[in-house]
């Protein structure tokens, strides 16, 4: 009551919040296709995901994508280690006192890469299941 949450079952980043671009870079990825061997015991980090969410707990999966310029390219899957939602720091609240403002919040957290797409069927599922007008690969 009161307030909002978001529970989400992707994790979609801009390189700003904390894909790491440098190891995931499509030009590496088509050339030389990256495998879970080479990152499956990193951890990585995100942080100033806008408004309060939750997302699936390890073990279960989350897809995820690199948010280019509003444009998502789908990356494989990950398990989310840590979560933490936290007060934008900057976010003064008005209005109802008994009424959270989700935009006052911010999310962040870890995670580690469980699959990585391979190039042909990053394309495909990128086409297919990215949100409408959002795919990477719109024609």
């Amino acid at each position: 009551m009161g307030s909002i949450l978001e529970i989400n079952d992707t994790l979609q980043l801009t390189t700003e919040q904390g894909f790491p671009e440098d190891i995931f870079s499509l030009k590496r990825h088509r050339q030389h296709p990256i495998v879970i061997d080479e990152v499956k015991d990193l951890v990585f980090e995100f942080s100033g995901k806008p408004r309060p969410r939750l997302f699936h707990l390890d073990p279960v999966r989350v897809y995820w994508f690199h948010n280019i310029d509003g444009k998502w390219l789908a990356w494989g899957h990950i398990v989310i280690i840590e979560q933490t939602i936290t007060k934008h720091p900057r976010f003064e609240h008005q209005g109802p006192l008994n009424v959270s403002s989700p935009e006052q919040w911010v999310t962040s957290g870890k995670y580690r890469v469980v699959k990585v797409y391979d190039p042909e069927y990053q394309e495909l599922f990128t086409r297919k299941d990215a949100p409408p007008g959002r795919s990477f690969f719109q024609d």
